[in-house]
């Protein structure tokens, strides 16, 4: 048996961005950026390991958003559009940069990543990254689990237990059309429990979720390993793991952790900023408003404005250097624990999948490294495990019931429900009570009726996303967000009215549709009550 485990858990997710009305959404740029600099940069490592014989493991969670995404022909061929206007700017790039010595190797450098991403993208997968996806499921070292179906965030929408129900249930329906098998766990938006949500998980067949530090240490009763072991909900059985903090700061932290080495790339210096308009200004917004391109020549150098141009080797390095770290950590941390344990400690360290390669671009070589050094070690210090491996070796855990909790500010719900977000929660309500009463006034909808049924549960999902309210917190793209929020509540209202009149306007409901086009085998009755 070994002497501890380590899980590592990736939460990949982005709301549905998804504007046809628009040639150009600096939404949908959010997605378009985050598979070139994470989602193909990781299964490339994922696939090099597996080539090499490397073992490893990982659990990745795939938001039904941003796997509804990656399934879509339309936003497929968008990003096939944006990546050939990066590969346009990076062979420009090259001529402009030829006599520059510092930041020539830059250019040749991601002129040389555009390519392999194009390459790995159209020429090999056609466009579908879920079937790249697909093929890392199926070879062993990957446990793709899923998010409730629109990232709600439960605490706060579920007044209705309906509302909950059916955000599970689409999820896990949608993630057993795309990846031929139904999830194992669930990631809870933005990490939110609340006590009585795995009962519903465990309806759909879950084995588990997972919580932040406190959520488990501030378990009834308390739990004896703390945050070292699960915790089994009493009433549901289903397992609760609980994000271990120390090596949580290791990575997240930009001050104290390892993405804030000076040595590293520079995120927030690009030339969509940098460089002479005329220059840039195919490869910016149409309205002339700079944005991030992707090219980024400096180093993080300092904590002040001044930079230096950014050396590959240098962060590579540094990269290895820091995988070393965080192994000598883990193996410490656990040679620590084992001292007051009857078991093996699990160290339990979920991610954001997008800090790996695009806030922090070295994050998929940390990764890579940490796997393989651990591997060549003759004596292995710790196992990586997924959570369903580690249940299968444990299956059984206390019982106790994690306490209600979020890994957002201060822990609680406050990022979601503060002054500039609270108006959002009485709408989502009166539309959740609304399509409630809908499913139960017409269980058995057809034609028409059934197909706006069916848009006005989507146009509610979607206004449940919790990106729009923490958007609306952070105070970046706020009008978008609200406009997301208003725009989808105003849908079902409209779409409510018109089934109750029994007056569906045919060509505004495929318009609807097409638009706003998530779940396409959704069935409205999820919102029935039981």
């Amino acid at each position: 048996m070994s002497q501890g485990y380590v899980a590592l858990i990736l939460h990949a997710h982005l709301p549905y961005v998804r504007h046809p009305e628009e040639e150009f959404s600096l939404a949908e740029k959010w997605y378009y950026e985050a598979v070139t600099e994470t989602y193909i940069p990781l299964i490339r490592m994922c696939q090099r390991l597996a080539e090499d014989k490397v073992s490893y493991r990982l659990t990745i969670s795939l938001s039904p958003p941003l796997a509804s995404m990656m399934a879509d022909a339309f936003i497929q061929k968008r990003y096939l559009k944006y990546l050939e206007s990066l590969r346009e700017l990076a062979a420009r790039e090259v001529w402009r940069t030829r006599r520059d010595p510092h930041f020539h190797p830059l250019a040749r450098m991601y002129q040389q990543l555009f390519e392999e991403v194009y390459r790995f993208y159209h020429l090999v997968y056609k466009n579908d990254l879920i079937s790249a996806w697909r093929e890392l499921q199926d070879a062993g070292q990957i446990e793709f689990i899923t998010s409730a179906a629109t990232h709600g965030y439960l605490p706060l929408i579920g007044l209705q237990r309906e509302v909950t129900r059916a955000q599970i249930s689409i999820a896990v329906n949608n993630h057993r059309r795309l990846f031929g098998r139904p999830p194992a766990g669930l990631w809870l938006p933005e990490c939110a429990y609340n006590p009585g949500d795995d009962e519903i998980l465990r309806e759909f067949g879950l084995r588990y979720f997972f919580v932040d530090a406190h959520g488990l240490l501030y378990a009834t009763p308390r739990p004896r390993y703390a945050i070292f072991a699960p915790v089994a909900c009493p009433a549901s059985g289903v397992a609760a793991f609980g994000r271990d903090l120390e090596s949580s700061e290791q990575v997240w932290s930009a001050q104290e952790g390892y993405p804030g080495d000076f040595d590293y790339r520079e995120f927030y210096r690009d030339i969509g900023y940098d460089l002479d308009y005329e220059y840039i200004k195919p490869y910016i917004h149409p309205s002339g408003l700079r944005v991030d391109t992707g090219f980024k020549y400096y180093r993080i150098t300092g904590k002040s404005n001044y930079k230096e141009p950014y050396i590959p080797e240098w962060a590579s390095a540094k990269a290895r250097i820091h995988a070393g770290n965080f192994l000598f950590n883990r193996e410490k941390q656990i040679e620590y624990l084992t001292s007051y344990m009857d078991r093996p400690p699990l160290i339990v360290c979920p991610y954001d999948a997008e800090l790996f390669g695009h806030w922090w671009f070295e994050g998929p070589q940390w990764l890579e490294s940490l796997f393989r050094q651990v591997s060549a070690l003759p004596h292995q210090p710790f196992v990586f495990i997924t959570a369903s491996e580690y249940l299968d070796h444990f299956p059984v855990n206390q019982p106790a019931t994690p306490c209600m909790s979020s890994w957002g500010n201060n822990g609680y719900n406050e990022v979601w429900l503060e002054g500039s977000n609270d108006w959002i929660y009485r709408h989502l309500h009166n539309a959740a009570e609304a399509m409630i009463a809908l499913a139960n006034r017409f269980p058995q909808a057809e034609g028409l009726q059934l197909r706006a049924l069916n848009q006005a549960a989507r146009e509610l999902l979607l206004a449940q996303s919790s990106d729009w309210a923490f958007i609306m917190k952070t105070g970046t793209m706020v009008d978008y967000a609200v406009a997301r929020t208003k725009k989808h509540l105003l849908n079902f209202w409209e779409l409510k009215e018109a089934v109750e009149a029994g007056k569906v306007d045919e060509e505004s409901l495929t318009a609807l549709e097409e638009a706003d086009n998530i779940f396409p085998d959704i069935n409205y009755r999820v919102f029935a009550s039981t």
